[in-house]
């Protein structure tokens, strides 16, 4: 595995231009994004061994060549639970990330034999392979990251794209392919109530 390091932006000859997908993730200060911890970090794999990982200018924010890839709806963007990534890409790159598939979302629908659906779990029961989770909980906002820490922060990406693939199989033998396209596209109203800090279920009696 490649790790490429950006400060601030992606280059503006970025490969990812024509990508027709790319797998993306995000580490922030913490999962309280609307009020309190900012985005640190964004992750981008186009499903070879190459992963570049953004650190961005938390004072600015300004990266209009990864707001492109982001916004571009001809580009699929695979993410694990990438309702997160597409709520705090809104709020601190005002993107709005289009063309989405979600592998949690997925593997709910499909894998209805398990109740395990992280990417820990995807990734050793799909492509048998573990993934070393030591560095979850980490302090992404420091100036200089580790090479640890940015080897976790690729590996969040680096086997989406494997992962997609089998669960697309899955979908397709189980009949589910269209309600989990259905449930993706569903995904921009559900960040738009979160992003208006609903967190009352509104579809419940």
């Amino acid at each position: 595995m490649k790790i490429i390091l950006h400060k601030f932006d992606l280059p503006e000859n970025s490969k990812f231009k024509n990508s027709d997908s790319v797998a993306i993730d995000a580490e922030s200060l913490g999962l309280n994004y609307l009020q309190r911890d900012k985005l640190c970090l964004a992750q981008i794999c186009s499903g070879d061994d190459e992963v570049h990982i953004i650190q961005f200018d938390r004072k600015k924010y300004s990266c209009p060549n990864f707001v492109k890839i982001l916004e571009n709806d001809k580009i699929k963007k695979i993410g694990h639970f990438i309702r997160f990534e597409m709520g705090i890409f809104n709020r601190y790159l005002n993107a709005k990330t289009k063309n989405v598939y979600c592998t949690k979302i997925a593997s709910k629908l499909v894998r209805t034999y398990t109740d395990k659906h992280g990417l820990f779990d995807l990734t050793k029961d799909l492509i048998g392979i573990t993934i070393n989770k030591a560095m979850q909980s980490s302090d992404w906002g420091a100036n200089e990251l580790s090479k640890e820490q940015l080897n976790y922060a690729a590996t969040d990406v680096i086997n989406l794209h494997k992962i997609k693939t089998k669960l697309d199989r899955m979908l397709i033998r189980e009949k589910r392919d269209v309600t989990a396209n259905k449930c993706f596209n569903f995904l921009e109203t559900i960040v738009d109530l979160d992003l208006k800090d609903f967190k009352e279920d509104i579809f419940s009696h």
